[in-house]
């Protein structure tokens, strides 16, 4: 019998990663499915084979099932906080996709709820668990390219009307800014391997010409971020680029240089070129290239070993305060201090 019952809010492209990641976890099991459509609900369980998974329609329904005791957020953008904050008053864990939350007051309840009912959390920058990430972080902490002074990461990826999400995602009040769209997986990796707080950003923001994808809010940006200690970090987000999707990371230490899965190190003697490194590479736009069943194992285990996780809501807020602060500085033309 699997210890822990798990709610998946949802019922779109993401909550299948989900189902199938918290189902293949030998603690966890599936035990209900939310959507604004009962019906909808139900065929979503019969498809994945859910037998014992409940349909509900309201929210309340699912917080009040005394058989969940994880609940998974994998709706549209602008309901993530709000649904967010119900889910921790009612004391459940939570599995949340990104962006958290749209606005910096969203974001100030959900800590709030979040610390005030002291449940476990894990937010979907689920590239930390992917190969090449896992392979980068290894070898800064062997101090293989020595203490990084620069690090640029881009999320480059044109999201048309081919695109699952795209007719909500090209508005305002749901896909609130290339970062927290989408771009915000790049700021979470530069925060990740730069491993440092930030302490200042500046950004500029655009439109293409005619903008023709016709979305409501700038979708190429790039930001730059002031780290303690004097590093300093660039993001360059575009989901309106025409190309295959990309996700470039260079790194730069004292001691050498990361290009995504190529090193070159002073500290390799009689290296004279780049040393290349097989992995697999954050090469796709595809949840079903993204490494879920690690992140989901990895929140069980802290579930059950009451350990907070690295990628849980108080280490994302940092990463979506860079969003905020982006957006604010591109608007107003001038660096923002953090925190905010």
């Amino acid at each position: 019998m699997k210890s822990l019952g798990v709610g998946i809010i949802g019922t779109g492209w993401v909550a299948g990663s989900h189902i199938e990641a918290f189902e293949a976890n030998p603690e966890t099991g599936i035990r209900a499915i939310l959507s604004r459509d009962k019906e909808r609900a139900h065929a979503y369980a019969e498809t994945h084979g859910l037998t014992r998974a409940r349909a509900y329609d309201r929210l309340e329904q699912i917080l009040d099932d005394p058989s969940v005791q994880i609940v998974s957020i994998a709706t549209p953008h602008h309901l993530h906080a709000q649904q967010a904050v119900a889910a921790a008053k009612a004391g459940k864990h939570l599995m949340l996709e990104k962006p958290v939350a749209l606005t910096l007051a969203e974001l100030r309840e959900l800590e709030a709820a979040v610390r005030a009912a002291r449940v476990k959390t894990v937010v979907s920058f689920v590239l930390r668990w992917n190969p090449l990430f896992e392979m980068i972080k290894s070898f800064l902490a062997q101090g293989v390219v020595g203490n990084l002074f620069l690090a640029e990461v881009d999320y480059l990826h044109g999201i048309g009307p081919w695109y699952a999400q795209y007719e909500w995602n090209i508005k305002k009040e749901m896909g609130g800014s290339s970062l927290l769209t989408a771009g915000c997986h790049a700021v979470d990796a530069l925060r990740w391997f730069v491993g440092r707080r930030a302490v200042e950003v500046s950004a500029c923001a655009n439109f293409s010409p005619q903008n023709p994808l016709r979305y409501e809010y700038e979708p190429n940006s790039i930001t730059t971020v002031r780290f303690e200690g004097g590093a300093i970090g660039k993001v360059t987000s575009s989901i309106e680029c025409v190309g295959p999707y990309t996700f470039n990371i260079e790194l730069f230490g004292d001691q050498g240089t990361i290009r995504n899965n190529q090193v070159f190190s002073k500290r390799w003697l009689g290296q004279k070129n780049w040393a290349t490194f097989p992995t697999i590479l954050p090469d796709s736009g595809d949840v079903s290239h993204h490494p879920f069943k690690n992140q989901v194992n990895h929140f069980v285990d802290c579930i059950l070993n009451d350990r907070e996780s690295h990628a849980n809501l108080a280490d994302a807020v940092e990463t979506h305060e860079i969003c905020f602060a982006s957006e604010i500085s591109a608007r107003a033309r001038r660096p923002v201090t953090l925190p905010l």
